[in-house]
């Protein structure tokens, strides 16, 4: 069991190709008992974006700061907090903020999906 503050946690900044400005929380997973999965929470700068990009894993996403785009397989879906998304395996997708302000979401993985 586990009841923190996610300020508190490791900030991670993505690096790679096709990524601006997105960096990720590890909230939830083995180390806190959680063994199949992980909870993290996603940060996207001011027109900042996740690259576009499929893998063999679903994951599950939840926005709770921010307005922005969920690109799933070829589909533009306007979100902001409150809007949750469900990506299955295979899919192209993209999270991208199109606004000034900086865009949260949590992001719920298989634990072989983390980094």
């Amino acid at each position: 069991m586990i009841v923190a503050n996610g300020n508190s946690v490791e900030y991670i900044q993505m690096i790679g190709e096709g990524i601006k400005g997105a960096g990720m929380k590890k909230l939830v997973g083995s180390e806190e008992g959680w063994e199949s999965h992980v909870m993290r929470q996603v940060n996207l700068v001011p027109y900042g974006f996740s690259p576009r990009h499929e893998h063999d894993w679903p994951h599950i996403n939840y926005v709770i700061k921010g307005k922005g785009v969920i690109h799933i397989d070829g589909v533009d879906h306007e979100v902001e907090p409150g809007f949750y998304a469900y990506v299955p395996a295979n899919k192209i997708h993209q999270f991208i903020n199109k606004t000034d302000e900086e865009m949260v979401f949590i992001c719920i993985v298989p634990k072989r999906g983390h980094l």
